[in-house]
């Protein structure tokens, strides 16, 4: 998948910022109830298609870019910051306009696929899912979302 991906990327430019917010629009058309997190799932609609998605985003961002991922405990928020110190917040939107998620700590992606709180959350699972449908949207896409 990652090189599908990265060859997906690379059709339309190559620069930084436009592969992140090309593979926001792919991503947003693979978020579904089925891979929000699963408390969330009935407060989950098609309208904040972001809700409860941080942590499987985050995880396929990481797989895409590399960095670290990050943690704040308040919002119980997810986010990426890449190799080069950019941080980029994918599902912030889910907050509302006005939300500020502050950096608590770094997490490891192992910490959130393996630990009891991910096998809770069913967050390998998820972030499977998730995976899957990105590969299809980019692999049918050609280029163009």
């Amino acid at each position: 998948m990652k090189d599908r991906v990265k060859n997906f990327l690379n059709k339309v430019g190559g620069k930084k910022m436009r592969n992140i917010i090309l593979l926001k629009q792919a991503i947003r058309k693979a978020w579904s109830k089925e891979t929000c997190y699963p408390p969330d799932r009935d407060k989950w609609t098609p309208e904040n298609p972001a809700f409860g998605q941080c942590a499987v985003t985050a995880l396929v961002v990481q797989d895409f870019f590399g960095g670290e991922i990050l943690y704040c405990r308040h919002f119980h928020h997810y986010w990426n910051r890449l190799p080069d110190g950019t941080e980029v917040d994918l599902t912030k939107e889910q907050f509302g306009e006005n939300a500020n998620p502050c950096l608590d700590e770094i997490v490891s992606r192992e910490y959130i696929l393996e630990s009891e709180r991910a096998r809770e959350a069913e967050t390998a699972k998820r972030y499977l899912i998730l995976k899957h449908r990105l590969n299809t949207i980019i692999k049918n896409s050609k280029g163009v979302l």
